[in-house]
């Protein structure tokens, strides 16, 4: 029951990662910018989506996830007003930071949360939680879209922030009186860390954080570009928004089937076979562009990929203790945010200087090739060390 709250509380959180991407357009004619200007409001939601992880995630370490969601609710409430009201440009961007703040804890301290619920089922708890952040994706965007029709974009930001709060302080208000008077989690009581990779905490801090940039470095080219990449390609915008609802949509399945792979195998390994099949499924990006075959690539890229990022959080539970789950999950997470931001910037300079996108696909497979390595660095320090402690684990 805790997990399908959890689930449902990031489905519904996870909107501010998805309006704007829908409300740019309208946006953009309302205060008669550029198109760049109003992307900012993107790139600091995304900012502080991932500072917020961090944030987030040291408030459920210290006093629990019910105390970490209800600042989150009261961010998501205000800043989503305050976007509606704006009557500039920087106060909606800024805005947009707020909400990125909000959704934060929806994700990562969310993911470490759930991985104290379950030992034996531990993955796949952890990957249904991070499942949330695509179904928001799924259902929001066609809401969002209708609502700017009906009642246009600023009443719909009002409306999305009374949607939030009502609807997430009832879903947490049942959260804890499911975990009863435990709601900070006893963290003495948690499984001991299952593998021993010889390593101090700050030391697998920053390798999994340099990972995690590497492969959303490599991650972001298609997602980011794919619509733009089918337009150039002569196919048309719409074309390629059905590729990145297709990639969204296999997402899911990765994710979820990654998690039952990670409690069968851990997760380094979990890890490392969706490195080396979302840097297989960039490589073919490189040769084919017809417009099938990019619809097969890009949900072969969603089925790759969209269990990456929850390993790292099962990798964390698996080798650091409870007690800094949350934190550690949300730095990892806050340096993934910032490969996605980078790698999506990057992979524009480099077709702004080359005019086509097969040396910025190029660019993504050397950045995975760069995480691949450190997985594998990952897993023969892990079958040097490993311990088994607990049923589930395969050492």
């Amino acid at each position: 029951m805790r997990l399908v709250i959890a689930l449902v509380i990031g489905s519904i959180g996870g909107v501010g990662m998805w309006a704007i991407v829908v409300m740019i357009p309208v946006v953009q004619a309302e205060f008669a910018a550029t198109r760049g200007a109003v992307s900012l409001a993107f790139t600091l939601m995304m900012f502080g989506f991932g500072l917020g992880g961090v944030i987030a995630g040291k408030i459920t370490d210290r006093f629990g996830i019910v105390q970490a969601m209800a600042i989150s609710i009261a961010f998501l409430g205000v800043a989503n007003t305050l976007a509606g009201l704006s009557t500039q440009l920087w106060q909606f961007i800024a805005a947009y930071f707020l909400i990125g703040l909000g959704t934060s804890a929806t994700f990562a301290p969310l993911m470490a949360e759930a991985s104290h619920w379950f030992e034996r089922y531990r993955g796949l708890a952890v990957t249904i939680v991070a499942s949330g952040n695509y179904v928001a994706g799924t259902m929001w965007p066609p809401i969002v879209n209708w609502g700017m029709q009906s009642i246009g974009w600023r009443t719909t930001h009002i409306g999305i922030g009374l949607v939030c709060v009502g609807l997430m302080t009832i879903l947490v208000l049942v959260l804890r009186a499911q975990m009863g008077n435990d709601t900070v989690h006893d963290h003495a009581k948690a499984p001991p860390p299952r593998v021993d990779l010889k390593l101090s905490t700050n030391t697998l801090t920053v390798l999994l954080s340099i990972a995690s940039i590497s492969c959303c470095v490599a991650m972001a080219m298609p997602q980011v570009h794919i619509v733009a990449y089918c337009g150039d390609l002569g196919y048309g915008v719409a074309r390629g928004a059905e590729m990145l609802s297709l990639m969204m949509g296999c997402g899911i399945v990765s994710r979820i089937g990654s998690g039952y792979l990670a409690d069968k195998i851990g997760g380094i390994r979990t890890l490392l076979v969706g490195s080396l099949a979302q840097g297989f499924a960039l490589v073919f990006y490189l040769f084919f562009d017809s417009l099938t075959s990019l619809y097969i690539i890009s949900a072969m890229f969603g089925l790759f990929q969209g269990g990456i990022v929850p390993s790292y959080a099962i990798i964390v539970r698996e080798a650091m203790p409870a007690s800094e789950a949350a934190t550690r999950v949300g730095i990892v997470i806050f340096a993934s945010v910032f490969g996605m931001s980078f790698g999506g910037w990057v992979s524009g300079v480099i077709f702004d200087a080359t005019g086509s996108y097969g040396a910025a696909f190029a660019n993504g497979v050397a950045w995975n090739a760069l995480n691949i390595g450190i997985v594998v660095l990952l897993l023969i320090r892990s079958r040097m060390g490993s311990v088994r402690t607990g049923p589930g684990f395969a050492t």
